[in-house]
């Protein structure tokens, strides 16, 4: 365990950026909370330096990403088909199966040191979930757990079951990458071209399919900040 400490979390929104741009950034702050433990490793208590915990916001390009567990039949589109539709396809090391990133839809990568908080990638998955439960309450949606599947969804259980929040994390040494995509405005005609997140028999959803209106992404971003702060018990900085 870490000898400090920080509970503080640092928000950046990061605007339109590139998937591979995102995560060459993540990577970063990861390589940089990473070499902070070794480094601590070698000295006493007093003398150790905090991690540092981050949500990053971003809206990407078209793209198709698929998790390292993935089965790349699940993508439908080939090569010709990308560029007609102006969308990118990229293999990645998150957890999870095949999803679309896109305009419209709010994707959250908390870069957080877990050994400042817990250390349960279970719990972790479980609270991500719980933020976007509790934002889309706040729409009169009531947002459910599918037992064995990731993610937030919609009448679970039902035919019409639907999913409006993807998922996939990636941690080393307790330090978590990657994270959820909250489909807003999300132009779902995209997921068409896959299988997403590998399952045949769901559909997927958005916040304005639900609601038959377009939703202010600001509005949504502060709802998501203020749960993300209530269920971490964080502080911003």
């Amino acid at each position: 365990m870490n000898s400090k400490i920080n509970h503080n979390v640092i928000f950046q929104e990061l605007g339109v950026l590139d998937y591979q741009s995102a995560w060459d950034y993540q990577e970063k702050l990861l390589k940089s909370n990473i070499d902070i433990k070794i480094n601590n490793r070698q000295l006493q208590p007093e003398d150790t330096t905090e991690t540092e915990n981050h949500l990053l916001f971003v809206e990407h390009p078209h793209v198709y990403t698929l998790g390292k567990s993935g089965h790349e039949e699940n993508m439908l589109a080939n090569n010709d088909m990308l560029k007609e539709i102006d969308a990118t396809y990229v293999k990645t090391n998150r957890g999870g199966d095949i999803t679309y990133h896109g305009y419209g839809q709010i994707v959250g990568y908390p870069v957080l040191d877990l050994e400042n908080f817990y250390t349960d990638i279970h719990r972790y998955m479980r609270e991500l979930e719980e933020i976007i439960i509790r934002t889309i309450a706040e729409y009169g949606l009531k947002g459910e757990r599918s037992p064995g599947e990731t993610g937030v969804w919609l009448d679970v259980g039902k035919p019409y079951a639907r999913k409006i929040c993807a998922m996939g994390v990636k941690a080393s040494r307790w330090v978590t990458i990657h994270g959820f995509a909250l489909n807003v405005n999300t132009d779902l005609r995209y997921f068409e071209y896959i299988i997403p997140c590998g399952i045949k028999d769901k559909q997927v959803t958005s916040l304005k399919r639900e609601l038959e209106r377009e939703v202010d992404m600001e509005e949504v971003k502060l709802k998501i900040k203020k749960h993300f702060q209530e269920v971490f018990q964080t502080e911003w900085i």
